[in-house]
């Protein structure tokens, strides 16, 4: 069966809920240590698409496979057209293209609402799945905090990397400022 990418809906949250639940406690692409409830995660949820921004699931044979969203780098105005992407798979379906149809659409969302640049915040330098996943959407690195985060018993670095959006910052942007 083929992969059904959707807005994502409250319905979807404990899903939602549970994917990021396995991704605190068991890997390093959140550094978070302890996951958020439900109330919680519905509480983002509700920030990220008050914010104008998409947030979006995969979902096969009424199973949710995964989510993604892109919300702001950083809020000050300046930073208006660029956005951040965040993209989680359920363990039982990684390695299966659900986080690279996720990331392709969201791209593809980000773009129609004329955002400018993506960034990636890639938590651990051995996330390779991830650094190539985003190399292979036009993603390209350019940076690496080292030992900014602590778990897992030991330091992590993130991996910055980014990807122009439409018309990229070749002209200025033509977005007003983003609610929130």
């Amino acid at each position: 069966m083929s992969i059904l990418l959707r807005p994502s809906a409250e319905s979807d949250l404990d899903s939602i809920a549970a994917i990021y639940a396995h991704a605190v406690v068991n890997g390093t692409a959140s550094f978070e240590l302890d996951p958020p409830d439900r109330a919680e995660m519905a509480r983002r949820r509700a920030a990220v698409l008050e914010g104008g921004y998409p947030y979006l699931v995969a979902e096969r044979d009424g199973a949710l496979l995964g989510y993604a969203y892109a919300g702001p780098y950083r809020t000050r105005p300046a930073y208006r057209s660029t956005v951040e992407d965040s993209i989680y798979v359920a363990p039982s379906a990684q390695g299966q293209g659900v986080g690279r149809a996720l990331l392709a659409a969201l791209i593809e969302a980000c773009e129609a609402q004329d955002f400018r640049l993506m960034v990636a915040v890639i938590g651990d330098e051995e996330s390779r799945g991830s650094i190539r996943l985003h190399g292979s959407l036009g993603f390209q690195p350019v940076g690496v905090l080292k030992g900014v985060g602590y778990k897992h018993g030991r330091w992590l670095s993130t991996v910055l990397m980014q990807r122009p959006l439409g018309r990229g910052t070749q002209e200025p942007p033509s977005r007003s400022i983003v609610k929130g």
